[in-house]
């Protein structure tokens, strides 16, 4: 009997001692939880921030109100989590939290490698974020010089951050909105450049050590889009494809303003000389068309092995995002895509891609024989989300009579609720319809459907869907053409289905991948 219930003891504490598997599903399985995106455990998330790669680790940043599911913007943190592999996240406390200079607005850190601002030492760098400080009480009293730039650094690896005791670094010369920097080493003038967004255009800011600043040029004046207030910047070099041609890009949110309405990113391709941005033509460009991918920026410090300049953005939109129908959590972010520049059409354009970290989820891929699609063609398979979905299209004929003049695909629920994503051969343009989507947002602006202009003229037009449990990514002729949606349907969809309206369209060639929950 004494060793029965010696057993029964060391049952009973193993058992507390393990973890309980139907508790961690419960907490990541709610309605409308990603499980190939990153979310908060709880609460609100908005901007990344501070996304710097150092020793192994991919350090993820995100504005954060740690005790509410919307914004409380005079107690905004910085979240944080951590990756070895751009995929799985590790969740750790918030970061940095607000003191008597205001409220953690966005920004951006960087690993300080030969300590210019002599944070930490030659053999221990420190990592340096800089961000805005929004202080809440000069803004009530009417003060135009409540925002302005501070510095945090950490010297074991990112888990602790101390305030520098001489903040702010870069204060306020009178502007309303002054904000978000943007910090990278410019090795050719050996100085840090600061971005940063005033009122709707971008000023530079040079520093040998990253307290003191000196402005060097502004941009922005005539050129882009100018719907609303400039936020979050970015700048970075990238490589032509197939040439040896260094090309400048700056990406600028906007709120309002965007392609579709509200939140969305603009570009500009160029030259910088650490001093200057000076950019190739003036066309507005957009990084992606969708309504859901807002303040994205790249992490620094991707070791030059890799080569990569990785983005990660927002998948909300703020004409929304106050409302829209998760429980305990709100607020999501794209997947890392890795971003590079190709010349086209006189033109230079991004193409965006899923790092390809993001394979390692597909399992069970099934492919879809080739057709020709007329009317309404159900998939004879169940969809299950997560899952990726490859079509490839004829489109060598697109100007023939008989030519479908809207074809793609179309998700739908026993409710009769609806995602329809495809391309307008007439208008020419690619769309994802998500107007009988389920919810209705209060204030109408979610509901519709939304475009992105492209010319097709090559032989073939393919599309790349990665569908989680509340968002869609669409990547389209290779990534030339982005659009991140969210989506609210009040039950899962059942039923895939081929389509073509007034005429017909073939299918090369599909496939369809289950992906695996990175929690």
């Amino acid at each position: 009997m004494k060793t029965f219930y010696k057993l029964l003891l060391i049952v009973f504490i193993f058992s507390a001692c393990k973890p309980s598997a139907d508790k961690h599903q419960e907490k990541y399985n709610e309605q409308y939880r990603p499980q190939v995106h990153f979310s908060p455990e709880k609460m609100w998330a908005n901007d990344p921030n501070g996304m710097v790669y150092y020793d192994g680790e991919y350090h993820l940043f995100y504005q954060h109100t740690p005790h509410a599911v919307t914004p409380d913007f005079p107690k905004m943190h910085w979240g944080h989590a951590v990756s070895t592999d751009l995929i799985h996240w590790k969740r750790l406390p918030p970061a940095i939290a607000p003191d008597k200079h205001g409220a953690i607005f966005s920004g951006s850190a960087v690993a300080d490698v030969n300590n210019t601002s002599g944070l930490g030492t030659q053999m221990n760098p420190p990592l340096v974020a800089i961000y805005t400080y929004h202080n809440r009480q000069l803004e009530v009293t009417g003060c135009d010089t409540f925002q302005y730039q501070g510095l945090a650094y950490s010297i074991d690896k990112g888990r602790n951050w101390i305030k520098y005791e001489h903040n702010p670094v870069l204060p306020n010369p009178g502007i309303r909105d002054f904000r978000d920097p943007k910090v990278s080493w410019h090795p050719e003038s050996e100085k840090w450049i600061m971005t940063l967004a005033v009122l709707d255009h971008i000023n530079f800011y040079s520093s040998p050590n990253l307290i003191d600043w000196t402005l060097e040029s502004e941009f922005g004046e005539g050129i882009g889009a100018h719907g609303g207030v400039w936020e979050c910047p970015d700048l970075f070099p990238l490589q032509v494809e197939g040439t040896d041609e260094i090309k400048w890009v700056l990406l600028v949110s906007i709120n309002p303003g965007g392609p579709n309405g509200g939140s969305a990113t603009q570009y500009f391709v160029g030259e910088f000389d650490g001093h200057v941005f000076e950019p190739h033509g003036e066309r507005t460009k957009w990084l992606d068309y969708g309504k859901d991918n807002y303040a994205g920026v790249t992490w620094s410090d991707i070791p030059d092995e890799d080569g990569r300049r990785i983005l990660l953005g927002w998948m909300n939109n703020w004409q929304y995002a106050n409302e829209i129908p998760t429980s305990g959590w709100r607020g999501a972010f794209t997947l890392p895509r890795t971003l590079e520049l190709t010349e086209i059409y006189n033109d230079y354009l991004l193409v965006s891609s899923p790092v390809k970290e993001f394979e390692k989820l597909k399992s069970g891929s099934k492919k879809i024989s080739g057709s020709t699609v007329s009317g309404m063609q159900e998939i004879n398979m169940k969809p299950q989300f997560p899952m990726e979905i490859n079509l490839n299209f004829n489109t060598e004929n697109n100007t023939a009579m008989n030519f479908g003049e809207r074809f793609g695909i179309i998700l739908s629920n026993e409710k009769n609720e609806s995602l329809k994503i495809g391309y307008d051969n007439l208008n020419k343009l690619f769309f994802i319809d998500r107007s009988n989507c389920g919810w209705d947002s209060p204030n109408q602006e979610f509901a519709g459907i939304h475009y992105a202009p492209y010319v097709v003229s090559s032989p073939s037009l393919d599309l790349k869907l990665i569908i989680d449990e509340s968002s869609v990514e669409l990547f389209a002729i290779g990534g030339l053409v982005s659009m991140t949606e969210q989506l609210f349907p009040s039950e899962k969809f059942t039923s895939i289905s081929l389509y073509s309206e007034k005429g017909d369209v073939e299918l090369l060639s599909g496939t369809i991948s289950n992906l695996s929950s990175i929690w």
